[in-house]
């Protein structure tokens, strides 16, 4: 059974990732300490909430380090959820200036309303459609439904790191990957059979 580390650091809905992760057929351990991430054959990285908030507590628990070593050094598959997803970008323009993890070449960025979706935050089931083929989304059709809560979006500079997109004001990325890192905006904890799907993919790699 492979051991999952899902990185603690305030932001996120943890209980749901964990008991989803095992459920899927891991071995998750909730944590904060640098320690356990050297063990660790699966990272999760969740999260709810602000980048800066985020990155800030990353680097208040001295976690950011470590995750880069793990994930850039040494090669351990990465899965960011939501918040976690975002932080995997360089930059945002939620609230301060404040540089995110930096593995995908992208800028995070709120939405803006249109005439056809004018609620934010976007929050509910919506279409993830493939860009490319992906070992996260093996198994599953093209144009499900997963859930979503957030107000920011990844916009990506390399179009070769987009794996999904959803059409919600003027369409985002829904999902991204870069070697055997990987992000999904939508909570595949919260995503029903199809979330959980993504989550076996994600431990069978």
């Amino acid at each position: 059974m492979r051991r999952v580390t899902i990185v603690d650091y305030g932001m996120g809905n943890l209980d749901s990732v964990a008991r989803a992760t095992e459920e899927c057929g891991g071995d998750p351990l909730v944590t904060s300490s640098a320690k356990d991430l050297a063990t660790a054959d699966r990272i999760i990285l969740p999260g709810v909430g602000a980048f800066g908030a985020g990155m800030r507590s990353l680097r208040e628990l001295e976690l950011e380090a470590p995750l880069h070593e793990q994930v850039i050094g040494r090669g351990v598959p990465c899965l960011g959820i939501c918040l976690g997803m975002q932080l995997l970008a360089k930059t945002s323009d939620e609230g301060v200036d404040t540089a995110g993890l930096g593995w995908i070449d992208a800028e995070v960025e709120r939405f803006v309303p249109t005439a056809q979706d004018r609620r934010i935050p976007h929050i509910g089931w919506n279409e993830v459609v493939f860009a490319q083929d992906s070992p996260l989304f093996a198994g599953i059709p093209s144009g499900r439904d997963f859930y979503f809560v957030h107000s920011y979006h990844v916009v990506c500079r390399n179009e070769a790191d987009v794996i999904a997109r959803t059409a919600y004001c003027g369409g985002f990325v829904s999902a991204v990957t870069r070697g055997l890192i990987f992000g999904v905006q939508f909570h595949p904890e919260k995503s029903q059979t199809v979330g959980f799907q993504v989550l076996r993919n994600f431990l069978t790699l």
